[in-house]
């Protein structure tokens, strides 16, 4: 269960992504609701910053969830959540600028982003969606072990702990004989 709350090496599946995407904004809904009652009762006695800091905190932990959900489908995917995530935030800011200083460029008037960076987002949500697991067998729920492969349980079952070591290493199937 912690792998899902601290899952940054875990692995999610695309029905668990849907579904844990779900309740996460059903979770952030209700804590925005609770935050904003809760700072509509004390608004008039405290200044700004002291109204501000509660929203910080909720935005902060609710993106944190949020990235956290998707280095775990990113890494069930096969690609690397380290390269992905900080990518999709550059040109995601990169569109920003691009829009913000040559209006032109951006969706309509009333929008700051350019279609390059929406087709892109759009393109990254569908991946998170509906890109199968990466083809390696390995469990698409829970912690960051892999099961071994098929060769390599073969190379265990019919040689040494020498060539399975070496199959393992390889990815291949080294205690295969062909003779």
């Amino acid at each position: 269960m912690l792998g899902f709350i601290f899952g940054f090496n875990a692995r999610l599946g695309r029905l668990q992504y849907f579904l844990a995407s779900i309740g996460l904004a059903v979770v952030t809904g209700i804590l925005a609701v609770v935050v904003a009652v809760g700072l509509a009762a004390i608004a008039p006695q405290n200044s700004a910053l002291a109204i501000s800091v509660p929203i910080m905190v909720v935005i902060g932990l609710c993106l944190l969830a949020n990235l956290m959900l998707q280095a775990m489908r990113f890494r069930d995917i096969g690609w690397d959540p380290v390269c992905v995530i900080p990518a999709w935030i550059a040109i995601m800011v990169l569109d920003y600028v691009i829009a913000t200083r040559f209006p032109e460029y951006a969706a309509t008037a009333a929008h700051s982003g350019t279609w390059v960076g929406a087709l892109i987002n759009l393109g990254l949500c569908v991946a998170l969606l509906f890109f199968p697991s990466s083809a390696d067998d390995a469990p698409s729920s829970g912690g960051a072990s892999r099961a071994p492969s098929a060769t390599v349980r073969s190379a265990r079952s019919a040689g040494s702990a020498t060539e399975a070591r070496l199959a393992r290493i390889t990815s291949g199937d080294a205690g295969r004989r062909g003779w």
